[in-house]
């Protein structure tokens, strides 16, 4: 009961932030209903130039939580560059594929593409950020995509890629002082909490799925003893939500965020202008990449990475780049319809 009652007034702290959030993300929302939707695509490469700015500034001014310096520090609140970066990203992204378009260069709009997601990559692994990368990659990848460039450039892609990650495995596996001498000492602790995820060695993944065991059908409100997780409020978020609400509110939650998809996929049908259409589509890229990575990764069927589950982990970077997001959609809505 102790733990419980731990858990409950740690977790209220974060809720009243995390409501206080929502207001702020409904404000911007609002305001960004009432600016002209190709106001910032237009200017997208200045939003770009300014969310590198911010990633640059962070390694030196920037806040260190957990071995990462990702956050400007400010008295009422953290602010995180990383998360705006994918706003400004596919705005920029989502430009030069409607502009690929109409010049048909189809190796300079590769190469430029990919060093536009390349320059914040390298700037979030020097914080680290590994989850950050993961998500530039994924819309650069959304935007190919629709970009109709031909398939060939997959396969070498696909050779590319492979080739890469062979090249690293036989460094880790054989010489190591290489890539200690080129990317440190931390690469090691990532490539453990891959590989090793599965032995059962952590006791938050396993105290997490102990509680989604015992939550049973409709779930225990915080009645019973929970174990602790350090990590609730942000990437064990669902856990909790299972332990209050159970396996039937589990199931309500993905319906409705599944349910959000669908309505992303059918507007996404309905949108005729290219680059709001790419917008739309890297942007159910990354809703659903996140919601799922987050829903495995608390079952324990993939590596924690530091993935949120949208509108529920507790973090106001990341709930107001979402709320920036749902203001872009329904600006796109209010042109096309």
């Amino acid at each position: 009961m102790y733990q419980a009652k731990f858990i409950k007034d740690t977790y209220s702290l974060h809720l009243f932030k995390q409501v206080l959030w929502f207001f702020v993300g409904f404000f911007i929302l609002f305001l960004l209903k009432k600016v002209k939707i190709k106001f910032f695509f237009h200017y997208s490469f200045y939003f770009y130039l300014f969310g590198l700015l911010l990633l640059f500034l962070v390694l030196f001014f920037g806040k260190e939580v957990n071995g990462s310096k990702a956050w400007f520090s400010f008295k009422f609140f953290n602010f995180q560059p990383s998360e705006f970066m994918k706003v400004s990203l596919l705005l920029y992204l989502s430009k030069l594929t409607d502009d690929f378009h109409y010049h048909k260069k189809e190796f300079f709009y590769l190469f430029k593409c990919f060093i536009v997601t390349l320059l914040p990559s390298i700037l979030v692994f020097l914080e680290p950020d590994t989850g950050a990368i993961i998500f530039y990659f994924l819309l650069l990848f959304s935007c190919y995509v629709l970009s109709d460039i031909r398939k060939r450039w997959f396969v070498l892609a696909f050779i590319l890629i492979s080739g890469l990650i062979g090249s690293f495995i036989y460094l880790y596996l054989f010489h190591q002082d290489l890539l200690i001498h080129y990317l440190g000492t931390s690469i090691f602790y990532r490539m453990d909490r891959l590989i090793h995820f599965k032995d059962g060695s952590g006791m938050q993944i396993n105290n997490a799925l102990i509680t989604i065991g015992n939550a049973g059908l409709w779930g225990s409100f915080l009645q019973k003893s929970l174990l602790y997780v350090p990590e609730f409020p942000t990437d064990f978020v669902f856990t909790l939500f299972i332990s209050l609400f159970g396996f039937v509110g589990g199931c309500l939650l993905m319906l409705c965020l599944f349910t959000l998809c669908f309505y992303f996929i059918h507007l996404l049908t309905q949108t005729q202008d290219l680059s709001y259409k790419i917008f739309i589509h890297g942007f159910l890229y990354l809703f659903l990449f996140q919601q799922i990575y987050n829903i495995l990764m608390n079952l324990g069927l993939v590596p924690i990475m530091g993935i949120p589950l949208p509108f529920l982990s507790y973090g106001g970077s990341n709930m107001i780049v979402y709320f920036i997001f749902l203001g872009f959609i329904l600006n796109i809505k209010k042109s096309t319809y």
